[in-house]
């Protein structure tokens, strides 16, 4: 590949969305290149996923292997970068046209004609007293990677959505006691998830309508102090670790000169995947989607290439 040249289309990201982009542009003709640190996205600490189209069950690393193999078969068409990650897009303004300047972690420089933002998310902190101090040593965000150092503890899981029931039946195999605290009134995952952990006989108690104020210990996590959000009432409570699944937070910051919302979300027209500055498209969990699925950001990922191509197109 010549780093001089200038390329139809850029792509950021190797998740799903990122990858379905790559195969639809290799599949136009478009000189194109993705740049990813690794494929997969979020969904590669997943020990199974049941809601790929076209799969029953498949482990996230399973996904992402297939992922790769799928858009390398595209190699003659698309320049694959991994192991590097852009952290920022910057634009030159020439007499006829405006030119996308990627630059990457290693210090790569790369232009493009296009640009689709697919960088994905990345996990949502709880930003509480104790949390940075006992990463690793008790407070994880990674149930699939971490579950095991939990066997025969008793483990409280932060959230209860999507991610944080599944990190619920993640532990389940090794805790002898898993907990869950949750923020509003209800669980918000997914109604069959919800009833397989639910049905567990190792998920002791959920803690509705509290938050984890702060979390103790010596060298490993001792305890978490909860709040009750309606009464105000906070307690101290003994757990050996606790597993942060709240959420996302776009990984948008390597682009500035796009409308973003009040999140940090990239704003997008879901019609076509256009962002607020022609020539700058985005799909998956970066965009302002509400529905942060691998299938909608593929999805949405393959407007954006045919999105790019007529833009390129009209030249």
């Amino acid at each position: 590949m010549q780093k001089e040249k200038i390329y139809d289309v850029l792509i950021v990201g190797g998740g799903p969305a990122g990858v379905a982009a790559g195969i639809y542009c290799a599949r136009k003709k478009l000189d194109t290149i993705l740049i990813t640190d690794n494929f997969g996205g979020q969904s590669i600490v997943s020990n199974k996923i049941e809601n790929w189209i076209g799969e029953i069950e498949i482990s996230g690393y399973e996904l992402a292997k297939k992922l790769e193999a799928h858009l390398r078969r595209f190699s003659d068409s698309i320049d694959i970068i991994t192991g590097d990650l852009v952290l920022k897009i910057e634009k030159e303004d020439l007499s006829d046209k405006t030119i996308f300047i990627s630059k990457t972690q290693k210090g790569d420089v790369f232009k493009s004609k296009t640009v689709i933002v697919c960088s994905g998310g990345r996990r949502r902190k709880l930003e509480v007293p104790g949390e940075k101090k006992f990463e690793g040593k008790g407070v994880f965000y990674c149930a699939t990677c971490d579950a095991p150092l939990m066997k025969d503890k008793k483990v409280l899981v932060v959230g209860g959505g999507n991610a944080g029931l599944e990190a619920a039946l993640e532990l389940f195999s090794f805790a002898k006691e898993v907990y869950i605290a949750e923020r509003s009134d209800k669980l918000k995952g997914d109604p069959i998830t919800r009833e397989k952990v639910l049905a567990n006989k190792k998920l002791k108690e959920i803690f509705y309508n509290t938050e984890v104020q702060e979390i103790k210990g010596n060298k490993f996590v001792e305890s978490v102090l909860l709040k009750n959000n309606k009464t105000g009432e906070s307690k101290e409570f003994q757990v050996d670790g606790v597993f942060v699944e709240i959420g996302s937070v776009p990984n948008s910051e390597i682009i500035d000169f796009v409308e973003k919302n009040k999140y940090g979300e990239i704003i997008v027209d879901s019609k076509y995947g256009t962002t607020s500055f022609p020539g700058i498209f985005a799909a998956g969990d970066v965009t302002d989607d509400p529905f942060k699925q691998n299938n909608i950001a593929a999805g949405d990922a393959i407007k954006c290439a045919l999105s790019a191509f007529n833009y390129l197109q009209k030249e």
